[in-house]
């Protein structure tokens, strides 16, 4: 489903509310106690992850933290254990050695939690002033982070070198049929286009508000880089050559020996990949998934191309020139199901020419779900940008540590992304469901 429209009857609201609270936390259940023993969840596969089960009950503590305390005035169940699930007050890597609650004691904790919570639901009015209740946001919050944890709980399955926990579900993801496109990259006009928003209901800060943003001509890949074309990279020597990396990433590249993308090795002359504890060839019609910033920017150099901005990524998936205005979705202002690769309907990404009917009104496709799509654009706020509900959402993290990612993945579900969503992450992750496409100038210059 997506985010409700501003004019949701609010009866109608809070039974969606409710559904979508259900729905996420079967889907988290699913990625934890119901698939994986106790050692299992409170192991920690990387330092650059938590425990499965802080994650766990670090949802339910928000949920409570949003939904009881704030949205309704009522007292701390458990504060003693606030601090513990602070993300800010507790690197991952320090996460295992604290006090966390044990599996069923989590998921005991955030049964509790619901219950109050629709309990509650029926009295809180969403026609108010107040921002954090009007139109049912604090509440959309909850939900899209708990989908965003499920996200990074799916990556910290893929870390883990046990016997799989996860399969391939047996039926094809719906796909809606499209028209296939012979284009490598498609021209967009100069001139202005509405980025961000001012009305999406559950939109979070750092996507307001809307503002004009003028841009020069430019070309964008149609589609994402695919394993083939970056094998072609790799092949051609592009992880020893320093003429295609920024200064840092040769020293990134170098520091770690890396020469592919996170999880690829090399068998008899062929590249495999390891994707949730099985051993597979590199599929080469697939978007290449778990590489960082400096990789994706060394290939468009390689390439003679570039990172888009992520001004350029969002004209490109939302700005329609006809009807001269922004879209919620690259294809329209609904969400249809079958249009894009979302909501781990598979644990992969799609093949090239997949999902033609989620094209943008410019004819790019596949710009949400398969992989998040780095951009060349640091992460900061927009013009006129307030924090809000708390600044460690995402004033926190504004300045050039970060790049910003945009498009969600196959892992992302439908109502935590749209065409404003911002992602941001170092520019060496790539534990992350990571890809990009490429861009260029009209007049021909990569930079």
């Amino acid at each position: 489903m997506s985010s409700p429209g501003p004019s949701a009857d609010e009866a109608a609201l809070k039974e969606l509310i409710a559904d979508e609270l259900g729905a996420v936390r079967d889907r988290s259940f699913g990625l934890t106690t119901d698939v994986l023993a106790e050692d299992d969840l409170t192991a920690q596969v990387s330092p650059l992850m938590s425990p499965l089960v802080w994650d766990l009950a670090h949802v339910g503590n928000y949920e409570e933290l949003w939904l009881l305390r704030a949205a309704t005035g009522q007292e701390a169940m458990r504060p003693e254990i606030d601090d513990l699930y602070d993300a800010f007050e507790h690197p991952r890597a320090e996460r295992p050695a604290l006090p966390l609650l044990k599996p069923e004691e989590a998921r005991s904790y955030l049964g509790t939690v619901r219950s109050k919570v629709l309990d509650s639901l029926p009295s809180v009015r969403f026609d108010t002033p107040d921002p954090l209740t009007s139109g049912g946001f604090v509440y959309g919050m909850v939900v899209q982070h708990e989908h965003m944890h499920d996200e990074t709980m799916l990556a910290t399955h893929q870390l883990r070198r046990g016997a799989p926990a996860l399969l391939d579900p047996k039926a094809e993801p719906l796909q809606v049929p499209g028209e296939a496109s012979g284009a490598d990259e498609v021209l967009i006009e100069a001139g202005p286009f509405q980025m961000g928003t001012s009305d999406e209901p559950w939109a979070y800060d750092n996507e307001r508000p809307v503002h004009l943003v003028d841009l020069p001509a430019y070309y964008i890949d149609v589609e994402p880089v695919t394993n083939a074309a970056y094998t072609a990279f790799i092949e051609a020597g592009g992880y020893d050559d320093p003429r295609w990396w920024d200064p840092a990433g040769w020293e990134w590249r170098n520091s770690g020996g890396k020469r592919a993308p996170a999880f690829w090795e090399r068998e008899g002359g062929q590249w495999s990949r390891r994707r949730f504890g099985r051993t597979e060839p590199v599929p080469p019609g697939e978007p290449v998934q778990h590489v960082c910033w400096y990789e994706a920017d060394a290939y468009a150099r390689w390439a003679g191309k570039r990172l888009p901005t992520e001004a350029e990524w969002e004209k490109a998936a939302r700005w329609d020139p006809v009807a001269e205005r922004s879209r919620r979705y690259p294809w329209g202002d609904v969400y249809e199901e079958g249009r894009a690769n979302l909501g781990q309907r598979s644990l992969r990404p799609s093949e090239t020419g997949s999902y033609a009917a989620g094209a943008s009104a410019y004819g790019v496709r596949r710009l949400l779900g398969d992989v998040w799509e780095w951009t060349s654009s640091d992460f900061h706020g927009y013009p006129g940008f307030r924090s809000f509900p708390y600044k460690e959402y995402s004033e926190a993290f504004f300045g050039p540590d970060y790049k910003v990612l945009r498009g969600g993945s196959w892992a992302t579900h439908p109502l935590a992304i749209r065409g404003s969503f911002r992602n941001w992450d170092y520019p060496i992750r790539r534990q992350i469901f990571s890809g990009f496409r490429c861009a260029r100038s009209a007049a021909g210059e990569a930079r």
